[in-house]
């Protein structure tokens, strides 16, 4: 099977009863780059 290629996409949704906003803006973007750093290097 020469030339197979398989692809996954992965979604993660962060939500909390209610969908009251936990994440300081202050620091959501130092957060994010975070949560982004983690999942690459995995």
């Amino acid at each position: 099977m020469a030339g197979t290629f398989s692809q996954i996409y992965i979604q993660v949704i962060f939500a909390v009863k209610g969908r009251v906003s936990l994440i300081n803006a202050s620091w959501e973007e130092e957060l994010y780059k975070y949560i982004t750093g983690i999942v690459t290097n995995k």
